[in-house]
This record gives C-alpha cells, sequence and structure tokens, in this order.
C-alpha cells in the first residue's frame, strides 16, 4: 500500500497530492462543489463506506479545505463547506472534469455539463463562458447532466 505522504519530494504537486491526492477525496470536494453539504448526502451520492466518508471529511476539514458548520442543535449536525482554501482548487477539479469528458466519456458523450447561470453557455478549457465570455465562478455554474446522462445531485448550490 501506498504511504500517504511524500516527503522526500520538495514539491507543491506532492504537498498538495498528500491533501487531496486519495480518489474519495477529490470525489468528496467534486461534490461540495455542486452543493452537496451533509454527510449523509455524500454517502448517498459516493456510495462510500460511512468510516471511509468520515475520515476523509476530518481530514478535510483538519486541512482547512472543508469547514463544519452547525445547521441543527438537538440533535446536533453539520454540514461540511468549502473554505477559501477548498475553493481554489476549482481549476483543477473542472480541469479533471474536462479531461475525462475529452478522453473517457462513453459513446454518448460528457455525463455532466457545467453551464453559466447568467446565459446558459457552457465553460472552455479555461473557466470561462463560451457564449457570453465572461469567467465563471463555481457560484455561477449550473451543473446540468450531459448527453452522457449523469443525475445531478439536488443540491445544487455551488460552492
Amino acid at each position: 500500500m501506498l504511504g500517504r505522504t511524500y516527503e522526500s519530494q520538495t514539491c507543491s504537486v506532492a504537498r498538495t497530492l498528500e491533501l487531496v491526492g486519495e480518489r474519495w477525496t477529490l470525489l468528496i470536494i467534486r461534490d461540495a462543489f455542486l452543493g452537496i453539504r451533509r454527510f449523509g448526502d455524500f454517502a448517498a451520492r459516493l456510495g462510500i463506506a460511512r468510516n471511509v466518508l468520515q475520515d476523509r471529511l476530518e481530514r478535510l476539514v483538519e486541512a482547512g479545505i472543508l469547514e463544519k458548520v452547525p445547521y441543527q442543535e438537538r440533535p446536533l449536525r453539520h454540514e461540511y463547506r468549502l473554505t477559501a482554501m477548498g475553493r481554489d482548487l476549482w481549476p483543477s477539479i473542472v480541469a479533471l472534469l474536462q479531461f475525462g469528458d475529452k478522453h473517457l466519456a462513453g459513446p454518448a458523450g460528457p455525463p455532466m455539463l457545467l453551464l453559466h447561470r447568467g446565459c446558459g453557455g457552457e465553460l472552455d478549457d479555461r473557466r470561462f463562458c463560451k457564449t457570453c465570455g465572461a469567467a465563471v465562478e463555481p457560484r455561477e455554474v449550473e451543473p446540468t447532466p450531459g448527453p452522457g446522462g449523469a443525475k445531478v445531485p439536488e443540491a445544487t448550490a455551488a460552492a
């Protein structure tokens, strides 16, 4: 089994991989950008074991990528929100999605499209709207099922 750290590497890529390089972690961050906030919603959408999800969420909170915010007092329940540090992962998540769409999508096409809420245009590879030319931030994105047919989660209030 590979270790989680790259102590012999003096490299920002290696340091970033220590935080987000595990596959469930990137999928949690992806879903946080799609508006998923609550533990049960992450678990249901990802199909991840609850103990693994708890571990990954705790690591993301400790690293400062997510913050744990109470949304109910009795019983106490929390949701997870992207911090400024987490929102800085937006370009990387979009780049991974677009790489997958270009090279790995099935014959039907991409499973999900990221559309500009302002005009409905798709994002280009620099996160600009192909229709109106605006630079598009996470809150200005409407995730929509693509021709490849992914179901977009109900909670789509982007990060």
